[in-house]
């Protein structure tokens, strides 16, 4: 494999610099030089653009070309009359120089060419057909191919180490600006324009008192002939595979007016192919973003829905049905009118195989080997309203509201060398209603409000089941190694023991009521500094009710009374939760500084009742903040931030009463548990040269958690029993990150690192003991942008993690060499191919591996096409299963995750 993967990088740097430079200087008619002017080259033999550049600050370019050819030069700036040329290069660089006339008629103009990539203020505009080379099938095949744009392994796009939080199709939100619904449905044919907004504000009002510093957003423009009339495609397919016949039917439809946009998409596959995970649906916020984020104060409501235990890439089966729409409307300039409709429904089976090994000895918990299948079952649904009015600049009414509704369910059969066979069931309809407001207005030029109020409503139900075996006959052995592993936890319980079976159940319920509001107003001093003052509050109330029963026999159920814990089973806990807080924030620019000093005055009370006593803790709490940047150019910065944030848990961690997580995780909680407070600082670096397309940004972070609520841990065997209290040992985290990215040509190669150290606190068994991780990752890769040759990818993963544990320290090293591959040939076929090879390694142990490989053939006509004809293979190797090695603060895990056969679908495309 590195012999393979070395081959190919020497191929691919010879092409790259098989080539000659042309280089100089453009300046205007004074002989000062233009920074941003365009130089293009257009080979006279193809008429294709072959080669362009940007020029830098001191009018500096340069082009690589191929030897022997006759090329048309344009060199074009703002303002300037267009310089056109015809030039023949031999073998030789060489050096040319221009000078640019200015030109009072722009509009005689005409460029034959447009740039791959122009800037525009804080806009850069990405030319889509310069980066196609016939292979693109949807908008991701472009995104990937554009410098300074990545697609992380979340399938979330970043534009200079900064995640693109918004995404928009000719300025209408694309389902709430979800970016990886887009880049994965919005067809690549429809596409002219990718515009990355850079400091990106929605509302205009605040774009100049406001830190948009992190606020990245994309607007994708369509070509002519796209608007108006539906657009995009309907794929339906068959196939087989060892164990059932295979069906996917996936319709995309798009409609774009002035006035009206609609758009459709529709998937229902066994392939395991997935246009929203689960985890992206609940992670689908609509666009929410709670006022007081920034406030210093984070309250956590909790997620008591189901937590599946499978990811749809890890499963034997996997069948999903997806509808989803949305649509905008202006039926004025002032109002706009917008909402999304989302159904989501999958069913998944699944199987994994571990072994646990417990790292101290001196815990006395026994090694483990366990085997989990599971059948898993989830239905979703999203429906999201948005209103705004703005009847001129000085006002704006934003109101917005999101409803959340799930029935999930998973049915797991767990075999452990300790504890035997068990049946496990969970079912959960957990619901939730988002509502947000906001308004802004401007008194005068000096002088703006903005008000903004969001109110979210959750009910949670998780009911859960557990069968485990036992033997009547050998409860009362005085050796607990002559018992069955559950015995000494049923007797602590309270079950009755004399059955074959050790029936559990819980039912849960948790309401959530919370309001977040603030008023804030921004005075602007003069043209280098405002000052912000915020008065906010968050009122939250909890209700949590629990109880644990025992089914017997004869059907009925027995509530059992624990041994421990004051005998408390259920739960019946009110949590109230208030903060009135008073902010300032001064903001000043001074030349390429920006200093940004504030703080937060906060007065907090907490009260929850439970068991006919109240627990209360009303305190103030001064919490500052300051930000500093240096903008050292249009595309260079250095951020340096600090803040200091009070962290408050949710109700489940305050209920006394025990709850199973499973049953073989039992925790109760403490009302008297405290706030955790955290100092935060981070240095950010991004820097993007758009003479040499040099990307780099680099991110360095500590955290410092200090009266933190942390778990007290004890074992039986292998079952957990938890509770929580405040410690004030610190836990402490170090983050560094960071990317460099060039092109040479058309070649693009990237280096991207990632460190990160964490030193947590635990205690176990009652003795508290620091855990250390140290985490590395080094990822260079190399791709080529060729417009009629193929395409290819390498990407190379070499990760090293160290785990301290005290008494054990374990390191694992991981190797992920991978290579993509794709061809347009003969201006009909399209061959595409990726294969990946993972190999993972314990520094005392064997070295694991397993490969990917998949592989797909399309025809059609030309280019313009309706019909096209696919056969795709995934899981060529048929490999069964996928393995991961793991460690955590108190054990090392070998995991094996059987996944999905062999799969050979025949697909038929038709593009509207």
């Amino acid at each position: 494999m590195n012999k393979i993967f070395f081959a190919v990088v020497f191929c691919l740097t010879n092409m790259a610099f098989s080539q000659i430079k042309l280089q100089g200087v453009v300046k205007d008619s004074i002989g000062n030089p233009l920074e941003l002017a365009n130089v293009i080259a257009i080979n006279q033999e193809t008429k294709a653009l072959e080669s362009y550049a940007i020029t830098d600050a001191k009018g500096f370019y340069k082009l690589a070309l191929s030897k022997n050819s006759e090329y048309g030069l344009q060199v074009s700036y703002i303002g300037m009359k267009t310089f056109k040329e015809i030039i023949a290069l031999k073998s030789d660089d060489l050096e040319r120089d221009f000078t640019l006339q200015l030109d009072n008629v722009l509009d005689a103009v005409e460029l034959t060419y447009e740039m791959p990539v122009t800037v525009k203020g804080d806009t850069l505009v990405y030319n889509a057909d310069s980066f196609k080379n016939g292979s693109e099938r949807k908008l991701e095949d472009i995104i990937e191919k554009l410098p300074g744009v990545e697609i992380n392994e979340d399938g979330q796009i970043e534009v200079e180490g900064k995640v693109v939080n918004k995404l928009m199709v000719n300025g209408k939100d694309f389902f709430d600006g979800d970016t990886k619904l887009a880049t994965k449905n919005i067809p690549s044919s429809a596409v002219d324009k990718i515009q990355v907004l850079r400091n990106y504000s929605e509302v205009s009002q605040l774009s100049g008192v406001t830190n948009n510093q992190d606020n990245v957003a994309m607007n994708i423009k369509l070509k002519q002939g796209k608007e108006s009339f539906w657009f995009g495609n309907v794929t339906a397919g068959g196939g087989s595979s060892t164990d059932e016949a295979l069906y996917l039917a996936q319709p995309k439809l798009f409609y774009y007016s002035p006035k009206l946009s609609l758009n459709f998409i529709g998937d229902l596959n066994n392939t395991g192919e997935v246009a929203l995970s689960r985890r992206d649906i609940r992670g689908f916020g609509g666009g929410f973003k709670p006022p007081s984020n920034n406030s210093g104060t984070s309250i956590n409501l909790g997620d008591n829905s189901l937590g599946f235990l499978t990811s749809q890439n890890n499963a034997v089966e996997v069948e999903n049905k997806l509808g989803a729409t949305n649509f905008s409307y202006s039926p004025n300039k002032a109002l706009d009118i917008s909402g999304f409709a989302i159904y989501n429904s999958s069913r998944i089976a699944s199987k994994q195989e571990t072994f646990r090994q417990y790292t101290d000895s001196d815990l006395g918990i026994p090694d483990e080997t366990t085997e989990r299948t599971s059948n898993e079952s989830s239905n979703q649904g999203l429906l999201k309203l948005s209103a705004s009015y703005k009847p001129n600049f000085n006002n704006q009414l934003d109101y917005d509201v999101l409803g959340r509704i799930s029935k999930d369910s998973q049915d797991q059969n767990f075999l452990s060398s300790v504890l035997g066979n068990t049946n496990q069931f969970d079912r959960g309809t957990p619901f939730s209603i988002n509502q947000n407001i906001n308004y802004y207005y401007t008194l005068s030029e000096n002088n703006i409000f903005s008000f903004e109020a969001q109110h979210v409503i959750k009910d949670e139900d998780p009911f859960y089941n557990a069968v485990l075996v036992n033997d009547p006959d050998n409860n009362d052995e005085l050796n607990s190694d002559d018992r069955d592993a559950f015995d000494t936890t049923a007797d602590a319980l309270g079950l009755v023991t004399s059955f074959d079976n050790y029936d559990l159940g819980q039912n849960r319920r948790i309401k959530s009521n919370q309001l977040d509001a603030k008023l804030d107003y921004y005075n602007i001093l003069n043209a280098k500094s405002n000052i912000n003052f915020t008065l906010g509050t968050i009122l939250s109330t909890q209700q949590f009710n629990s109880n644990i029963f025992q089914f017997l026999e004869d059907g009925s159920q027995f509530n059992p009374t624990p041994t421990f814990n004051d005998g408390r089973a259920t739960n019946d806990t009110e949590y109230n939760f208030s903060d009135l807080y008073l902010g300032v924030h001064y903001t000043l620019k001074a030349g390429k500084f920006t200093f940004r000093p504030g703080f937060s005055v906060h007065a907090y009370g907490n009260k929850n009742t439970q068991f006919n006593q109240t627990f209360k803790d009303d305190f103030l709490r001064f919490l500052p903040d300051f930000e500093t940047r240096i903008q050292f150019k249009k595309s260079e910065s250095l951020t340096l931030r600090y803040n200091m944030r009070n962290q408050f848990t949710d109700v489940t961690r305050l209920a006394q009463g025990i709850v199973l997580n499973n049953f073989n995780s039992i925790q109760f909680g403490e009302p008297d548990l405290q706030n955790a407070l955290s100092h935060n600082i981070s240095l950010f670096y991004n820097s993007f040269n758009l003479f040499n397309y040099t990307n780099v940004f680099a991110r360095l972070a500590y955290t410092k958690n200090i009266d933190q609520i942390r778990g007290l841990t004890n074992f039986e065997n292998v079952i957990t029993t938890s509770t929580f209290f405040n410690s004030n040992f610190a836990d402490e985290n170090v983050s560094a990150n960071g990317r460099v990215q060039r092109t040479f040509g058309k070649l693009r190669a990237s280096v991207s690192t990632n460190f990160n150290y964490s030193k947590n606190n635990q205690f176990i068994q009652g003795r508290q003991s620091v855990n250390e991780r140290f985490t590395q990752s080094y990822t260079p890769g190399l791709r080529t942008n060729f417009k009629v040759a193929p395409n290819v990818r390498l990407r190379y993963q070499y990760s090293i993690n160290t785990n301290n544990q005290g008494t054990n320290k374990t390191v694992f090293y991981t190797n992920a060499p991978s290579i993509d591959f794709d061809a347009y040939i003969l201006k009909s076929i399209t061959f595409r191919t990726d294969y990946a090879y993972n190999r993972q390694k314990e520094k005392t142990g064997e070295a694991q591996y397993f490969e990917t490989w998949n592989a797909s053939l399309a025809y059609r006509k030309d280019r313009d096409a309706k019909w096209e004809y696919e056969v795709r293979a995934t899981n060529l190797l048929d490999i069964d299963s996928r393995i991961n090695n793991g460690a955590n603060t108190i054990s090392v895990s070998t995991s094996e995750t059987f996944i999905q056969p062999r799969f050979v679908t025949f697909r038929v495309r038709y593009e509207i």
